[in-house]
């Protein structure tokens, strides 16, 4: 009673975050799906591959990839942005579901959150670091 009990409730959340996109993500014992939004995970990132081997790669380097299903509700940036946040979630995600996993996916470098965001722009100028054009006379 109590294993039947303990896999019903077997869902693991991930946060995952990059330029302006956040993803929530949750792992839940399946048959490898993915889902974004509400949509099926190929359909939501257009059939590009590098963007759907980038948000399955942490469950790839485990050997998961048939073992759960990534059920992510994800907003803000582009499609680049919210693929680096979904593989982001989901590593954080398997290390919530076993400790050990921490490591192999640290050394593939899926814990890292990516830093980089857009530069404010500043007065006097067009863009972050684009000036107006100088005329000498």
């Amino acid at each position: 009673m109590q294993a039947t009990d303990q896999s019903e409730r077997a869902v693991y959340w991930g946060t995952g975050r990059r330029k302006t996109s956040i993803a929530r993500v949750r792992l839940v014992p399946g048959s490898g799906q993915l889902i974004i939004n509400k949509r099926p995970g190929d359909d939501y990132l257009q059939f590009n591959p590098a963007y759907l081997n980038a948000t399955k790669a942490p469950l790839e380097v485990l050997g998961l990839e048939n073992a759960y299903d990534v059920l992510v509700n994800v907003k803000g940036g582009g499609l680049t942005g919210q693929a680096d946040a979904i593989r982001l979630g989901v590593a954080r995600a398997l290390c919530e579901l076993d400790p050990e996993n921490r490591k192999p996916l640290k050394v593939e470098g899926y814990l890292t959150r990516d830093p980089r965001a857009k530069e404010r722009r500043k007065y006097g100028l067009k863009k972050a670091r684009k000036a107006p054009q100088f005329s000498k006379r």
